[in-house]
C-alpha cells in the first residue's frame, strides 16, 4: 500500500479594474484529517484582509471566512499544506442491496440520495446506470455505473462550467472533472447507490519524481456507500489513492467550492489559479 508525502500550494488571485471598496468571501481550501490522510501542516495567507474566522461547515468541511473592508485593486491567497497520504485498502465491508434500500439507510443517508440541480441523472444516463448495476451487488454495481457514465464522455476543458448542470455536460458529450463526477453521482443515486461529491487536488504523475515540483489540479471524484464509502475517481478511473488530497465532500460542488464570495465595486475581475505541488516522500 503506498504512502505519499505532498507539498501543495494553491494560489488564486483576483484583479480589478477599478478598487473594490469591499469583500466577503469564504475558502475551503484546507485540508481534511481523516483516516488515510495526515495534515502535517496547512495555512491561508490572504491579502490583503482585516478579519478571518475558521470554522467547520455543515459537511464537516474546513472553511476560512474573511473580509476586506478596504478599497483594493487585487485580492490574493495562498493557501499552503504538506500532507500524508496513503492508499486506503479495498472495501472490507460488502453490503446488499436489502440494507441499502432499508428505509433505516435511505433515512440516515438520505441527502446522499437526492439529487441537486447539477447532479441530477438524464433518462438516458438512468437507463445506461440501470443496465450496468443489473445483475450486480452494490459494489461491482457502483463501479460499473462510473465506468459506463465516464466511457460516453470524453475529457475537454474550458466547455463547462462548475455550475454546468449534469444534463448539459451529457448532451455535449464532454467535460471536466466537475461534469464527471456530478454525472457518476447522479447515475448512482438513480439506482439507489448513495454517494457524495469530493473536491480535492491530484498530482497528475502516478510515480513523480521525489522532490520535483509540478502543476498539479484541482480535481473532483465521488464516493459511493455500499457497506462502507469508497472513493473512486472516474474522471482518470482509478481508486482513490496516494495521489489525491481531499479538502471536503457534500452533495455537489456547490457544498464544497474553495472559494465563494461577494464583492462591493464596479470594477470587472480577471481570475488566475495555479496549483503547484511537490512529492516530498
Amino acid at each position: 500500500m503506498g504512502t505519499s508525502r505532498l507539498h501543495v500550494v494553491h494560489t488564486t488571485a483576483f484583479r480589478y479594474t477599478r478598487p473594490v471598496t469591499v469583500s466577503y468571501n469564504e475558502a475551503r481550501m484546507t485540508p481534511l484529517a481523516q483516516p488515510g490522510q495526515v495534515v502535517l501542516d496547512a495555512r491561508l495567507d490572504v491579502q490583503p484582509h482585516t478579519w478571518s474566522h475558521e470554522y467547520r461547515d455543515y459537511w464537516g468541511t474546513a472553511v476560512t471566512a474573511f473580509e476586506v473592508l478596504a478599497p483594493h485593486e487585487q485580492l490574493v491567497l495562498t493557501a499552503e499544506s504538506r500532507v500524508e497520504v496513503t492508499a486506503r485498502p479495498g472495501p472490507r465491508t460488502a453490503g446488499d442491496w436489502e440494507t441499502l434500500r432499508s428505509p433505516a439507510l435511505r433515512d440516515s443517508l438520505a441527502e446522499f440520495l437526492s439529487d441537486t440541480p447539477t447532479t441530477a441523472a438524464p433518462d438516458e444516463v438512468a437507463a445506461l446506470a440501470a443496465e450496468a448495476a443489473a445483475g450486480a451487488d452494490p459494489a461491482d454495481a457502483a463501479l460499473a455505473v462510473c465506468l459506463a457514465v465516464r466511457d460516453r464522455m470524453d475529457y475537454v476543458p474550458g466547455v463547462t462550467a462548475v455550475h454546468t448542470p449534469a444534463t448539459d455536460a451529457w448532451a455535449a458529450g464532454k467535460g471536466v472533472c466537475q461534469d464527471m463526477a456530478h454525472l457518476a453521482a447522479g447515475a448512482l443515486r438513480s439506482v439507489g447507490i448513495p454517494a457524495r461529491y469530493v473536491s480535492g487536488y491530484l498530482h497528475p504523475l502516478r510515480d513523480g519524481e521525489v522532490g520535483r515540483t509540478v502543476t498539479g489540479e484541482s480535481h473532483a471524484w465521488v464516493e459511493w456507500w455500499a457497506g462502507e464509502w469508497t472513493a473512486y475517481d472516474p474522471t482518470n478511473r482509478v481508486p482513490v489513492g496516494e495521489n489525491h488530497v481531499v479538502l471536503g465532500r457534500g452533495r455537489c460542488y456547490d457544498d464544497v467550492p474553495p472559494l465563494r464570495g461577494i464583492f462591493a465595486g464596479a470594477g470587472t475581475q480577471s481570475l488566475d489559479v495555479e496549483v503547484r505541488i511537490t512529492r516530498e516522500a
